[in-house]
């Protein structure tokens, strides 16, 4: 049988990575997309990797809406009668001045970013405890760990997954379940391509190896992450940074 990983945030550059990674590992993927509206780009994408039913079903997901995965988290896992592994990719931006930054844009992002943490593990952790095994790896980011400028509602999201992660691993290490993350730094993606070219080498400047993650060098850490060589991993962030924030 073939393990099953949950991979949300699925279709976006690192996503993708991790998705591909996951099937050329064997792995069965469940690849989220947040609602109907996008399901003809999850179609597309889907057909654009060259993907099977048999290793990659598309299952639509809010994140955000704790009511929603609930029921169709526990629906899916009588379905296909366990989830491995669990990787929350899932996140958004609303960069602004803290000064200037609306209400909205703060909640938007802890709900996508943070809050999905509960909505996604929450219907499954009991599960993976019963089984006496579970990999659940986080996507974070280095601006968690070192901050930036006009990202306070991000990197408090994502600064919250760490210590998340650390609680939930002491829970489930008596269990088998390790609980990781994963805090890549600046990523070749079609998001950070939309960046000006000139700010984008300023910070390229300031990266010790000169460059720019590839989204398959996070998909390869993810993927370690979820395999028995890391099994007495657990409660730890690797930073995947190019040495741009060293701990």
């Amino acid at each position: 049988m073939k393990k099953i990983a949950l991979v949300t945030g699925s279709t976006g550059g690192i996503g993708t990575a991790i998705s591909s990674k996951f099937v050329s590992d064997n792995y069965r993927v469940i690849a989220t997309y947040s609602s109907t509206e996008y399901y003809k780009d999850s179609i597309k994408w889907f057909n654009q990797q060259n993907f099977s039913e048999e290793h990659v079903r598309l299952f639509r997901l809010d994140v955000a809406n704790t009511t929603e995965c609930l029921e169709r988290l526990t629906s899916l896992l009588k379905e296909e009668g366990c989830i491995d592994i669990i990787v929350n990719n899932a996140g958004i931006t609303r960069d602004s001045v803290f000064k200037k930054m609306s209400a909205k844009s703060w909640y938007e992002v802890i709900e996508t970013n943070l809050n999905s943490l509960f909505n996604v593990i929450q219907p499954l952790f009991g599960s993976m405890c019963d089984k006496g095994m579970g990999r659940i790896i986080n996507v974070s980011s280095v601006n968690a760990l070192k901050g930036q400028f006009g990202q306070a509602n991000y990197c408090a999201a994502k600064a919250g997954m760490i210590g998340f992660s650390k609680a939930l691993a002491e829970e489930g290490a008596k269990f088998g379940v390790t609980v990781n993350v994963v805090a890549p730094g600046y990523t070749s993606t079609p998001m950070i391509k939309k960046i000006k070219s000139e700010i984008l080498e300023s910070i390229k400047y300031k990266i010790p190896m000169k460059r720019f993650a590839n989204p398959e060098e996070i998909a390869n850490t993810v993927s370690f992450l979820a395999s028995e060589s890391a099994a007495y991993i657990t409660g730890a962030t690797l930073s995947v940074n190019g040495g741009l924030y060293m701990q």
